[in-house]
């Protein structure tokens, strides 16, 4: 008959080598997750107040670069796309960073801004903005002044912060509309801090 081996017998240093092979597999999982699945962000700066807090630290799904309206997403913003003259995408030095915005229209869709009221318009529909909460849309920061109502072009989204007052996001000349190409991933949740570890939207 054979002999079942004793596992009370095995030696330590066994015992050792599999916890070694063990930590190995999880650490090459966890890097291989967070380099092309998930992106931990940290959020610097206020325009996206409420929502997001300076400090917060979120999750980015960086699968999902194929952004609705309404979704905040993380952007690669060191090109700026605006209108020339003529109606062409005019291409422009950006600010140089990552940055965190709501996507507020996507191609082909019209963007009106009414400064005095502080009311964004998509395709003639005034936007229920339950989200901004620390004043309406009255900065014009420059990027189509005297342009609106502008058509985001394809391949492009408008994005906008939820603190308006003080964004620097598609109504500046400095971003204008994001290409999709240069969405990162979505945000899709907070775990710091932990009291208000949940899902964002």
């Amino acid at each position: 008959m054979a002999e079942v081996p004793d596992s009370s017998k095995r030696s330590p240093r066994g015992g050792f080598a599999d916890i070694a092979e063990t930590l190995v597999i999880t650490f090459f999982v966890v890097t291989l997750i967070f380099t092309y699945i998930l992106r931990i962000a940290a959020i610097r700066g206020g325009s996206m107040e409420n929502t997001l807090m300076p400090n917060d630290k979120v999750i980015v799904n960086l699968l999902d670069r194929s952004p609705e309206n309404g979704d905040i997403v993380l952007i690669d913003a060191r090109e700026s796309f605006t209108l020339a003259e003529d109606g062409t995408l005019e291409k422009g030095e950006g600010v140089g960073d990552i940055i965190v915005k709501r996507v507020i229209a996507h191609s082909g869709q019209t963007v009106d801004i009414d400064f005095t009221k502080g009311v964004v318009s998509v395709d003639g529909e005034k936007l229920r903005e339950g989200y901004v909460r620390l004043g309406l849309t009255h900065a014009d920061g420059g990027a189509f002044t005297g342009q609106y109502p502008v058509t985001v072009p394809d391949g492009c989204v408008f994005v906008m912060g939820d603190h308006r007052s003080v964004s620097k996001d598609s109504r500046s000349s400095e971003i204008g509309f994001v290409p999709v190409k240069s969405v990162i991933g979505r945000v899709v949740l907070r775990f710091y801090p932990f009291s208000s570890f949940g899902a964002v939207d």
